[in-house]
């Protein structure tokens, strides 16, 4: 019996977090992406926006990496353009997920060698799937409360109120 979260189940989780989220998007309007992120960034980011574009960016480049291919430049995805971003993460989640399902076993756990930002990196491909996956929940919990702060408010998105591994939620009638 396996009892950790699977990697198709955080595949799942991040599949129906990135649909409930590109449907609130559609229904505020593009608007919503020029939202600033306020004087206390770090100097990446300026916007909703930005952030969006940097969650399907960093999936795309970390297949690139893994597949021995050069970064590619995503600065030319607009990012105050709702459906535009979401295609580009279509596209983006269909190759990830193409690339992990072609990736052979025994490769998973070899780490390889990587040039990151001037910096050298060792890792695995496992781990850096892994990632991926973490890194995109954690920036959508940093758009969410900047959303909040602005005074929008959306669903519920956390994990237990998904519909992987089963369960149900259900609103109390007002």
């Amino acid at each position: 019996m396996s009892t950790g979260l699977s990697l198709a189940e955080l595949l799942e989780y991040t599949g129906w977090d990135r649909s409930k989220r590109h449907d609130w998007f559609r229904k505020h309007g593009d608007h919503v992406l020029a939202i600033s992120l306020g004087p206390n960034g770090d100097g990446r980011f300026h916007t909703v926006g930005d952030i969006v574009r940097h969650i399907f960016s960093a999936e795309k480049r970390y297949i690139d990496r893994l597949s021995g291919r050069p970064l590619t430049d995503t600065s030319s995805i607009p990012n105050d353009n709702i459906d535009v971003l979401f295609q580009f993460g279509q596209k983006t989640r269909a190759e990830f997920r193409d690339f992990v399902q072609k990736l052979p076993a025994a490769d998973w756990d070899v780490p390889r060698e990587f040039e990151f930002f001037g910096n050298h990196l060792r890792a695995t491909p496992r781990k850096i799937i892994i990632h991926v996956l973490l890194h995109e929940i954690r920036h959508w919990a940093q758009v969410s409360a900047i959303l909040r702060q602005n005074g929008l408010t959306g669903e519920f998105h956390d994990f237990l109120f998904s519909p992987v591994l089963g369960g149900e939620f259900k609103r109390a009638a007002s």
